[in-house]
């Protein structure tokens, strides 16, 4: 797991983590990146400072109350994920493509509210987030387009 820090071309930065960097580069080159806070698709990495852990820092914290670095391993990220999932996937329907169509309709009232979750390109989902609509990215996505 690879975690970057992303913008969009209005300048909104937000993190993501990624399989890998290959990961990274298939979804952007195929438009499957699209910014939280705006929708945009025109987003790329961002400058980022690595993160290194020395000998020295790890010698400071021996024989402290200092805990460890709080990021996470890559096999605690994969376990929260896979809860997360089971949860969504418990609490609510999948709706696939009709996602966007169907989250507009409850938010205007036109059918019940009910827990959804499903797939929207880049464009409805821009639209739902101008509209209102209360959505948010899922950090996974539909078991049948998992290799």
């Amino acid at each position: 797991m690879i975690k970057y820090t992303l913008k969009c071309g209005d300048g909104h930065a937000f993190d993501s983590w990624f399989a890998s960097a290959s990961a990274y580069d298939s979804l952007a080159a195929s438009g499957h990146l699209a910014c939280m806070t705006c929708g945009s698709t025109a987003v790329e990495k961002a400058v980022m400072t690595p993160r290194v852990s020395t000998s020295k820092a790890v010698a400071a914290r021996v024989g402290t109350d200092q805990p460890e670095a709080p990021d996470a391993t890559p096999s605690e990220v994969e376990a929260a994920l896979s809860k997360m999932r089971a949860e969504v996937e418990k609490n609510a329907a999948y709706v696939g493509n009709d996602f966007a169509r169907q989250a507009r309709d409850m938010h205007l009232g036109d059918v019940p509210d009910k827990p959804i979750w499903g797939e929207a390109n880049a464009k409805e989902a821009k639209a739902l987030i101008e509209d209102g609509v209360p959505v948010a990215p899922l950090p996974f996505i539909p078991t049948r387009k998992v290799n």
